[in-house]
């Protein structure tokens, strides 16, 4: 048999080939691309109640342990009876403000809890009221300052609660800056006092709204001695602090190192995240402040243990917020349990109707312990806002 023959019969079947493999891979790829647009999309229901799953955590050391609701291993909570060193007290200080729109009750409903509905307005200020409400359970005997636009119709009725009207431009956009600067400014206030030199002192912590505080925190300012500003912070390389927990010793040259760093943290603010004025630009500011001193170890936020920095001459206790910082589980299996000695949970972001749930829970049973199980089971299962 000739050899080009069978040469001249292999070329005439592979030249279609070639022509058609391009058509067929062109083809598969408008499929592919297609498919998710032309597919109708799979529309998902927020649940207007919680979802609750097996809480994290499970079989782990010095973690909550949970059954359902029911937690197996009480958290080691401080009696409320506890209080500082005599002459001592703590006040939380929290920056506030509503924003009002017309017929907002009409037109931003929102199913929280049973049948209560709010709208927005209300919603901030039911969560509010769970801020205070939950320190008043767990340390009945500090006070409250609601830091708040002089324009804002704020109007707060408990006891042991100070509204504290401050100028300045407390829009969206801003108001994490506005938080520093107001922050400020009554630092600035209760340091002119203190040249009264009362007997009394006053140590300040200030915190978002939307936290829970589950323990008695007076033992920091008790444990530390020398440290005139505390931080919390987490294993993170871009965002390792977390300004939702700020605390400062109450005493005159607390108060003034505490002044003297948050100018600091304003300036590098301004100067730097403007950009990121509506949110994190104060975190952001924070650890450039701290991680560019000469010598601060950046490696100590790996590791989850209190430690004391000097930062210019302003000394800072490091608190680690597995324990006073914490924040629940935003889906399954993406932490390892809550610890035992938690103290302050954070309800960050869209976690906030998880708050008021907690609270209604708690209101029911009276067992912290058991509402923190509430909150570890919970999953966050697009029932949030």
């Amino acid at each position: 048999m000739n050899p080009f023959v069978g040469w001249r019969r292999f070329f005439v079947l592979l030249c279609p080939l070639v022509f058609l493999l391009p058509l067929l891979f062109s083809v598969f790829e408008l499929h592919q691309s297609s498919t998710p647009a032309d597919s109708p999309k799979k529309i998902t229901k927020k649940f207007d109640h919680l979802v609750l799953g097996p809480a994290a955590g499970r079989g782990l050391p010095n973690r909550l342990q949970c059954q359902g609701v029911k937690a197996l291993n009480k958290t080691p909570f401080s009696t409320p009876s506890r209080t500082l060193n005599v002459g001592h007290s703590i006040a939380f200080v929290t920056v506030f403000t509503i924003y009002n729109t017309p017929n907002e009750r009409l037109s931003n409903l929102v199913t929280v809890v049973g049948n209560a509905s709010y709208s927005k307005s209300e919603r901030s200020m039911a969560i509010l009221n769970v801020f205070i409400n939950l320190i008043q359970e767990t340390m009945p005997q500090s006070n409250v300052i609601i830091l708040t636009d002089p324009q804002s119709d704020l109007s707060v009725h408990q006891d042991s609660v100070t509204i504290y009207p401050i100028k300045g431009e407390y829009s969206r956009d801003k108001l994490m800056l506005q938080r520093i600067k107001s922050y400020i400014t009554f630092l600035k206030t209760r340091l002119a006092q203190l040249s009264q030199k009362l007997e009394h002192t006053t140590h300040y912590i200030f915190t978002d709204s939307d936290i829970a505080v589950a323990d008695e925190l007076g033992h920091i300012f008790d444990s530390y001695q020398n440290f005139h500003l505390a931080l919390t912070f987490r294993n993170n390389k871009d965002q390792p602090l977390n300004s939702g927990f700020i605390a400062v010793r109450g005493t005159a040259e607390g108060i003034l190192r505490a002044k003297v760093f948050l100018e600091e943290v304003l300036k590098v603010y301004g100067s730097k995240y403007m950009k990121a004025s509506q949110m994190l630009g104060d975190q952001l500011a924070l650890a450039w402040v701290v991680k560019s001193h000469p010598s601060f170890n950046a490696r100590r936020f790996t590791k989850a243990q209190p430690f004391i920095e000097d930062i210019g001459r302003t000394s800072v206790l490091f608190l680690p917020c597995a324990t006073y910082n914490w924040t629940p589980p935003e889906g399954a299996g993406q932490f390892h349990g809550m610890p035992l000695d938690v103290k302050v949970v954070h309800f960050k972001g869209s976690r906030k109707r998880l708050m008021l749930e907690a609270w209604k829970f708690f209101n029911s049973f009276s067992d912290i312990s058991d509402m923190l199980c509430l909150v570890l089971s919970s999953g966050r299962t697009k029932y949030d806002f």
